[in-house]
């Protein structure tokens, strides 16, 4: 028996996705289906997220939406040690889910709005 996804292949390396346009699926009646690179995008996307750690940070910092937070108050939110929050947050800047600003010496991540936004527009039922 054959794996439904076995003709799909995602690279072991995504390339870095540092945009955030939307992602849109087409219609029912194009035969198509989804453009390679708006499937890449979502799969950059996706990968990024598929980490307990990176979708805790991503959560955190949906509730202080606009402002950011640096890794020095992620870190003792999640338990972890300020090295391993900033890799978690350099692999979703990669991927264009959040931006950084830095402020003097220390830097702030905040959520790119548009990129979720993709991401739920895609998986959405009645998708664009």
């Amino acid at each position: 028996m054959s794996n439904l996804c076995d003709h799909w292949t995602v690279p072991k390396t995504l390339p870095l996705l540092l945009d955030a346009r939307p992602i849109c699926c087409p219609t029912l009646e194009d035969p198509a289906g989804i453009s390679d690179a708006d499937a890449t995008a979502l799969a950059v996307r996706l990968k990024a997220l598929a980490d307990p750690a990176r979708i805790r940070l991503l959560s955190l910092l949906l509730d202080r939406l606009g402002e950011g937070a640096s890794t020095r108050e992620l870190a003792p939110l999640l338990a972890l040690s300020e090295p391993t929050v900033s890799h978690h947050l350099h692999t979703l800047l990669n991927s264009g889910l959040v931006a950084k600003d830095r402020q003097g010496t220390t830097v702030y991540y905040r959520v790119v709005p548009e990129a979720i936004q993709a991401i739920a527009r895609v998986l959405h039922l009645t998708c664009c």
